[in-house]
């Protein structure tokens, strides 16, 4: 992969980051729930974070990139992604904030799938592993929230 592909890779990557940034932040101005404008506004800071780190990847090398693969326990996999309203209960926010994530994911995962270039092919298993986390981040908060009585 010359720098120009990978350069094209992360330019892409970070106008995810600022679309999910934007999504984000449209809803937690929407919604009416407190706690679920929290956990939006906060989503909305990580995915600018997420564009920062990426936009330092522009100057660096694409071998620098080393995310571990969380475990996914599919947690919300079994529920529909719910209609984004600014009436939504916080846990139908976290919802769809985690298949957004998942969305993300599997992306990165089919473009990693398709790449013949091994570097390239890194990047974006290294992109999708990155998102996975953020999945499995927000799953935690839903369980901690859907089932309280675990705790």
């Amino acid at each position: 992969m010359d720098s120009e592909d990978f350069q094209k890779i992360i330019t892409n990557a970070i106008d995810n980051e600022v679309e999910s940034y934007t999504f984000y932040k449209s809803v937690a101005d929407r919604v009416k729930d407190a706690n679920l404008k929290t956990i939006f506004l906060d989503l909305a800071e990580e995915e600018k974070g997420h564009r920062e780190y990426l936009q330092g990847l522009l100057l660096r090398d694409a071998k620098q990139m080393h995310f571990v693969a969380a475990r996914d326990y599919k947690v919300t996999d079994s529920i529909d992604e719910p209609v984004l309203s600014v009436d939504m209960k916080p846990l139908d926010g976290l919802v769809l904030a985690i298949k957004k994530e998942l969305q993300a994911a599997q992306m990165y995962t089919q473009l990693a799938a398709a790449s013949a270039d091994a570097e390239q092919k890194m990047v974006f298993v290294q992109l999708a592993n990155m998102e996975k986390g953020h999945k499995a981040r927000l799953e935690d908060i839903y369980t901690n929230m859907a089932y309280p009585e675990a705790w």
